[in-house]
């Protein structure tokens, strides 16, 4: 079979950009220790693992809510459901440290504060952790980035932060 000179050309910058892409891949991964921020070593992000059915008789799932665990440090249980959040509003002393820790209790679902750096998705079973200091005062929405349903556009909830 005959290859025609410009597609061998072609065919080869191809493979080439393939090449030089992988190459880059993995000294980022490797080299530099570039990770997803879902990874286990992002150190401010950890994983768990919890039955999704048995949220209501599994700590700390069986009381969600805000709670206070330190001078200005706060613990927040949430778990998304379609087609909200429970709770779907806490209140936050501004300057406060939040532990976020949030599990799914059917489907995936998106957890994000626009306008932070909290942005990560709730799976059923699996607990997600993250936490963020609330350094502004004002009322923010958390959104469902994750399409869940019919009811999708309609899910969220409220941190005021004090």
């Amino acid at each position: 079979m005959h290859i025609h000179r410009l597609e061998k050309i072609w065919i080869g910058f191809g493979l080439a950009m393939l090449l030089i892409f992988l190459l880059l891949t993995g000294v980022a991964a490797f080299a530099m220790g570039i990770s997803p921020p879902s990874s286990s070593s992002h150190e401010n992000m950890h994983h768990g693992k919890v039955d999704p059915t048995k949220l209501q008789t599994t700590a700390p799932f069986d009381k969600p809510g805000l709670k206070q665990i330190g001078d200005n440090e706060y613990e927040a249980v949430l778990i998304a459901y379609a087609f909200g959040y429970n709770p779907d509003t806490i209140d936050i002393p501004h300057g406060a440290k939040v532990h976020f820790i949030v599990t799914s209790s059917d489907v995936v679902h998106g957890f994000e504060i626009p306008g932070t750096n909290v942005n990560f998705m709730a799976e059923p079973g699996e607990v997600t952790e993250l936490t963020h200091t609330f350094d502004k005062a004002g009322q923010f929405l958390v959104l469902c980035n994750e399409y869940c349903g019919t009811g999708h556009e309609m899910m969220k909830m409220t941190i005021n932060v004090k």
